[in-house]
C-alpha cells in the first residue's frame, strides 16, 4: 500500500481517538481545574503519556520492526515468531521489575519531576498515590508496542492505530464519576490501569488472528536475536522519544510554579494533535517501505518514500501550526475554560501554546526523519541527537524559566520556548546527517510541494485572522457559544486550506484518485 493510504488508515483512527481524547480532557480539566490537584493529576499522567508515546505511538515499534521484518523475510514466520516471543518475555520482565521498583521508591522518584511541590505534603502525597496507580500502564504499553510491531511488519495498521481509543473510553466515564477534583483524579488513575489491560489484550487477539501465537510463560532469555533487538530498540526508543522527554523535563521545572503543569498540560492537548495525527502516522507508515528499500539497496525507492512522507507531513502540519500561532488563547479558552479551569488559566495556557506552535513542524519532522535511520538499523545516531536535544532543552528551559520568574514574568512560557528550540536543533542534526551520508537528498517535487503548501497555508491564515477580527459577530450567530464558534472557525480554516491546496497544486486530484485506487 502507498504511504498516503497507510497514513490515512493511521490518521483516521488516531483522529477518532484524539476527538474522544479532547472530550475526555475537556471533562477532566473542567472538574479538576488548574492548581495543586490539577498539577498532581498532570504528574500522574507523565509516566503513562510518556510510555504511550514511546511505545504505542511507534518509537519502540520503529526500532523493533526492521529486525522482525528482516527475520520474517530471511528465515520465515517461525523464526520471526521466536524472536518476537523471546523479546516480549524479556521486555515484560524488565518493565514489570521497573514498575515494582517505582511503586516502592515513588516518593523519591517524584522529587525529580514534582519536586517543586514537595513542601505541600497533602498534594505531593496525592501525586505519589495517583502515579503509583498509573505506573503499571508502562508494562501493558511495552507489550502493546511489541504486538503492534508484529502487526505493522505485515502492514496491518488498523488495530494498532485503533486501540488507543480504549484509553479514552475508560477515562470519559471516570471524568463523570464525581464533582470532587480529588475523587475524579483517583478514578481517572484507575481508568488508566484498566485501559492498559484492554489495549494489550486487544492487540494480543489481533496478533493471534495473524497466526502468530506468542506466550509469556517461560523464563526470559537473552538470546543473540533478542540482544540484537534490544541493542537497536533501546537507543531507538530513546531517539524517537526526545520530544516526549523534553516535555517531562519542562514539566519537572514547571512544578516550581503552582498551576504551570496544568497550563502546560492543556496546551499539550492541542499541539500534540498534529504530532499524533500526522507525524506518528507518517513515521509508522513509511518505516516498512524504507526497511525493504534499505535491504534491496534501492536508493531511488527510499528517496521517493521520504519525499512522499515529508511532503505529506508538511502539507498536513503547516496549516495546523499556523492556526495554533494565530489563535492560541482563543482555542484554549473555547475548549477548556469551564468549571474549575478559568479564563485566566486559559490565557496562561494560550501563552505557552503560542511558543509550542512554531515548534510543531519540527516535532512532526523528527517522527518522519528518524525512520530513515531506523530502517538502516542505525538507532545510535538519532539517540545522540535526542540527547543533545534534551541537554539544550534542560539548560535553556531552566535558564529561561528562572530568569523570567526573576523578572516578574511567567517562567513556564520559557519552557515552551526551549522545547521548540530543542526540537528544531534535532531536525537540523537529523536532516544534515542524512544528506551527508547520502541516505536522502530531497527532490525538486518536495520543494515545490512545500512551497505550494505554504501558499495555501497563507490563504487559510488570512481567513482565520479575519474571522477572529469579527468574532463577536460570529458568536452572535452561534448563540454566544465559544466552543461552537471555535468549531466553525476551525472548519472554515480547514475548508479554505483544502480549496487553496487544490488551487495551488499542493494537493492534486490525480494524486487523491491514485491513492484511492491503491
Amino acid at each position: 500500500m502507498s504511504v498516503a493510504r497507510n497514513t490515512l488508515v493511521q490518521s483516521s483512527l488516531t483522529l477518532a481517538s484524539r476527538v474522544l481524547g479532547m472530550v475526555r480532557d475537556i471533562l477532566l480539566v473542567a472538574t479538576i481545574g488548574a492548581g495543586p490537584v490539577g498539577d498532581a493529576w498532570a504528574t500522574a499522567q507523565q509516566f503513562p503519556n510518556l510510555f504511550r508515546r514511546i511505545f504505542a505511538e511507534g518509537a519502540f515499534a520503529s526500532a523493533f520492526v526492521p529486525t522482525y521484518a528482516r527475520t520474517l523475510e530471511a528465515e520465515g514466520p517461525e523464526a520471526a515468531r521466536a524472536v518476537a516471543q523471546e523479546a516480549m518475555r524479556v521486555l515484560f520482565a524488565a518493565t514489570a521489575a521497573l514498575t515494582i521498583l517505582a511503586q516502592i521508591f515513588m516518593p523519591w522518584v517524584l522529587l525529580l519531576i514534582h519536586g517543586g511541590q514537595a513542601d505541600d505534603p497533602e498534594h505531593y502525597n496525592l501525586a505519589v498515590l495517583l502515579t503509583r496507580v498509573t505506573m503499571p500502564y508502562l508494562t501493558f504499553m511495552a507489550l502493546a508496542a511489541l504486538l503492534s510491531g508484529v502487526l505493522n511488519s505485515s502492514e496491518r495498521f488498523i488495530l494498532s492505530a485503533g486501540v488507543p481509543t480504549l484509553l479514552n473510553l475508560c477515562l470519559i466515564p471516570a471524568a463523570l464519576i464525581s464533582d470532587d477534583p480529588v475523587t475524579t483524579a483517583k478514578a481517572a488513575s484507575i481508568a488508566y490501569f484498566i485501559a492498559g489491560v484492554l489495549q494489550a489484550g486487544a492487540l494480543w487477539w489481533g496478533v493471534s488472528r495473524q497466526k502468530v501465537h506468542l506466550s509469556l510463560l517461560g523464563l526470559p532469555r537473552l538470546t543473540p536475536a533478542v540482544k540484537k533487538v534490544m541493542m537497536l530498540a533501546l537507543p531507538g526508543t530513546f531517539a524517537a522519544s526526545g520530544t516526549q522527554i523534553n516535555i517531562i523535563v519542562s514539566q519537572s521545572l514547571a512544578s516550581f510554579e503552582v498551576g504551570a503543569k496544568s497550563w502546560l498540560y492543556a496546551a499539550d492537548r492541542l499541539y500534540q494533535l498534529p504530532l499524533g495525527l500526522v507525524g506518528v502516522a507518517v513515521g509508522v507508515a513509511i518505516l516498512p517501505r524504507l526497511s525493504r528499500a534499505a535491504r534491496a539497496l534501492d536508493d531511488d525507492s527510499s528517496r521517493a518514500t521520504m519525499d512522499e512522507g515529508i511532503g505529506l507531513a508538511m502539507a498536513l502540519t503547516l496549516p495546523a501550526a499556523a492556526s495554533l500561532l494565530i489563535a492560541p488563547v482563543f482555542l484554549i479558552d473555547a475548549f477548556f475554560a469551564r468549571g474549575e479551569f478559568t479564563n485566566f488559566d486559559a490565557l496562561q495556557s494560550g501563552n505557552a501554546l503560542f511558543h509550542f506552535a512554531w515548534g510543531v513542524p519540527a516535532f512532526v519532522l523528527i517522527k518522519v526523519l528518524a525512520p530513515a535511520f531506523f530502517a538502516r538499523e542505525d538507532t545510535k545516531t538519532p539517540m545522540r541527537y535526542a540527547l543533545a536535544s534534551v541537554f539544550i532543552n534542560t539548560v535553556l528551559g531552566a535558564g529561561l524559566f528562572f530568569w523570567m520568574k526573576a523578572n516578574g514574568q511567567q517562567g513556564f512560557v520559557g519552557l515552551a520556548i526551549a522545547t521548540s528550540v530543542a526540537a528544531w536543533v534535532n531536525v537540523v542534526l537529523l536532516w544534515t546527517t542524512l544528506v551527508k551520508r547520502d541516505w536522502y537528498r530531497p527532490g525538486p517535487k518536495l520543494a515545490s510541494g512545500v512551497i505550494r503548501a505554504l501558499l495555501a497555508t497563507g490563504v487559510m491564515s488570512a481567513v482565520v485572522w479575519y474571522l477572529l477580527r469579527i468574532l463577536p459577530t460570529v458568536e452572535a450567530y452561534l448563540y454566544g457559544s465559544k466552543a461552537l464558534s471555535a468549531g466553525v472557525i476551525v472548519l472554515a480554516g480547514g475548508v479554505t486550506y483544502a480549496v487553496a491546496a487544490l488551487i495551488t497544486g499542493a494537493v492534486r486530484i490525480s494524486d487523491i484518485r491514485r491513492t484511492m485506487r491503491r
